[in-house]
């Protein structure tokens, strides 16, 4: 019978040539297999391990090798603090996107009820993050999948979340309408696709298990960013934001749209790597 260290290090072996955290890999789908955290595992590093359970951790790695993402294979992922339902309907939630909800946060003054839309909400990481710091706003969160708005509906459930709602359709249609009962949102955000149709060759090959739907940008990425800067001004209140994550070659051109559509205080804040990430603008601010 294996132990638990000795698959462990055959795994990291197998997922070496992968790139990324072959460990931690291993990790995670050995502590699925076995139904156990992390930490468990290296508090019985010298047990054996069950046959079906090894049986099952060797189809996760051989999965693993295809490419497929390790939160698909254990149908999770930690994200800001709390963790997520994944499934192939989603996208995985990425550490980047944390950037998005700090910036969004560093916004809304921690007692505010504020109105707040998520666009293309997927697992529901950036509406639940929001909703669960600012407990005082109302968070709306959409999707044009209604899959992912099922995973992201399970989300809120688990974390326990009142204060989130959500609604199926493409960016603003599944908003309330501007002008009834005045309803306009304080601040706006959005992860949209953004993958040029000439990068998909340079892009991660795990993304061709991750919904096409939300990476595709169009010809030059930037199809989302257009309809979204165009649209948000008649959804926002005077003076709210818009907030929205990017690739880091596209910060230029979103500032550009921004501004195009009447956004003052255009700003991108760099990532964790250094790179630029996200960019906001007010409506009714000052033009730079």
């Amino acid at each position: 019978m294996s132990t638990v260290d000795q698959l462990l290090r055959d795994g990291a072996r197998r997922l070496g040539g992968l790139g990324g955290s072959p460990r931690l890999d291993a990790e995670l789908l050995l502590g699925h297999a076995l139904g156990q955290r992390r930490e468990e595992l290296y508090q019985s590093l010298f047990s054996g391990v069950p046959p079906e359970a090894e049986e099952r951790y060797a189809s996760l790695l051989a999965e693993r090798e295809t490419r497929r993402p390790v939160a698909q294979l254990v149908g999770r992922r930690d994200f800001w603090s709390f963790t997520l339902e994944v499934t192939n309907a989603t996208l995985v939630p990425r550490p980047e996107t944390e950037q998005l909800v700090e910036r969004a946060l560093a916004r809304i003054p921690v007692d505010a009820s504020w109105t707040v839309a998520d666009l293309g909400t997927g697992t529901g990481a950036i509406a639940l993050a929001v909703a669960r710091e600012r407990p005082a706003c109302k968070v709306l969160a959409t999707d044009l999948s209604k899959p992912a708005l099922a995973v992201a509906r399970r989300n809120a459930k688990a974390l326990g979340l009142r204060n989130v709602s959500f609604r199926q359709g493409d960016w603003f249609a599944p908003l309330p309408k501007p002008d009834s009962a005045g309803w306009r949102f304080h601040m706006i955000l959005s992860n949209p696709p953004y993958i040029a149709a000439d990068e998909w060759s340079l892009t991660d090959p795990e993304l061709a298990f991750e919904p096409r739907v939300a990476l595709d940008g169009g010809r030059d990425g930037l199809t989302a960013y257009r309809l979204i800067t165009e649209g948000a001004p008649r959804h926002l209140r005077p003076g709210g934001w818009l907030l929205l994550e990017h690739g880091f070659r596209q910060a230029e051109d979103v500032r550009g749209l921004l501004r195009q559509a009447g956004f003052g205080s255009v700003a991108t804040t760099a990532d964790l790597a250094g790179r630029p990430r996200v960019s906001e603008g007010q409506i009714g601010a000052p033009p730079e």
